[in-house]
């Protein structure tokens, strides 16, 4: 089913763009039906947008934009709720002209993020897939040895994390490279107090890291920061995590980088284009782990962004928003 509608008997009309990523249906929406005419669309694309959503009061979007044309052309609209953190598919200033509220939900994922960021990091070091699909093609049956090497495996202790950006996710990522014994240093723009990580410059935490990690939002400021002058700074056997922002990395002079072993590999959850294109270079880059934007994905945390959404609508509903981002 593409939509469906659920009423009670309150007047406000409820339309969620996109809610198959969030909720593919092993949630439920009843929370939020409780606030009026509840419709769900599993996708919206941009140019149907305004016709879907004709007459809502709040619109609730995962990754749909909702630009200026749709917040000025859908005149009874109040709210907005991005189901995420990021908030940039919305016209915030279009809205906020309009009064229109805009929320969003900080801080559901920062242990699922930093899970998944840390399983990338071990890939790069232990290379779990690689063994289990040599295993899975017979290599062991196979070997004359009792244990054989396919790629080499790197121990944590004692190495150096780098994490740029120390908000929840970073400052989990630290917890969880401290208790493998590393060596954590952060760059963040404001200092905090951690007994874990020591805060440096961005140039020293590329320089000095045997893993970088980008934990940061994106902004006008450092979009495709990560590009060849950051890259050079590297220790040729490090390695680059992006469970960020796509946008944050130039993504051609990272393959660059990769194909002529300037640095030891890169484990990216996100890229600039979602889907990517066919010709996106770090698809074919050597040393190169592509996971489908996943971090954010347990149940756990899919299920705390319905919550969060829930509880903005009813604060919004009762004049104290919450978690406003306009």
């Amino acid at each position: 089913m593409e939509s469906k509608s659920t009423h009670t008997e309150l007047s406000l009309k409820i339309v969620v763009t996109d809610g198959h990523t969030v909720n593919p249906g092993d949630l439920s929406w009843d929370q939020i039906s409780t606030f009026g005419s509840l419709s769900i669309y599993e996708r919206t694309s941009p140019e149907i947008v305004i016709e879907r959503c004709v007459g809502a009061s709040v619109i609730l979007t995962n990754k749909t934009p909702i630009d200026s044309r749709a917040i000025e052309t859908i005149t009874t609209l109040k709210m907005i709720g991005v189901t995420a953190t990021g908030y940039n598919i919305v016209d915030t200033q279009a809205a906020q002209r309009r009064g229109v509220v805009v929320c969003n939900v900080p801080a559901y994922g920062a242990h699922s993020v930093a899970q998944h960021a840390f399983a990338l990091l071990l890939e790069t070091t232990n290379h779990i897939g690689i063994y289990a699909n040599s295993v899975r093609q017979g290599d062991w049956q196979r070997s004359i040895d009792w244990s054989y090497s396919k790629a080499p495996i790197m121990e944590l202790q004692g190495k150096t994390l780098g994490i740029i950006g120390f908000g929840n996710i970073g400052q989990q990522m630290a917890k969880i490279g401290f208790a493998f014994g590393m060596r954590i240093l952060y760059c963040s723009r404001t200092k905090v107090d951690s007994d874990l990580a020591h805060f440096t410059s961005m140039e020293q935490v590329f320089s000095k890291s045997d893993f970088v990690s980008l934990h940061c939002p994106l902004t006008a400021d450092n979009r495709e920061f990560v590009n060849r002058n950051m890259l050079g700074l590297m220790k040729p056997g490090a390695c680059l995590i992006n469970t960020a922002r796509g946008q944050l990395i130039q993504e051609q002079d990272l393959a660059d980088m990769l194909n002529q072993n300037r640095i030891r590999a890169a484990a990216l959850d996100v890229l600039s284009s979602e889907p990517p294109s066919p010709h996106n270079p770090l698809l074919t880059a050597k040393n190169c782990i592509i996971t489908p934007h996943i971090a954010w994905m347990s149940r756990e945390a899919r299920q705390r962004i319905l919550d969060t959404t829930a509880k903005n609508i009813e604060q919004f509903l009762k004049g104290s928003p919450i978690n406003v981002v306009n």
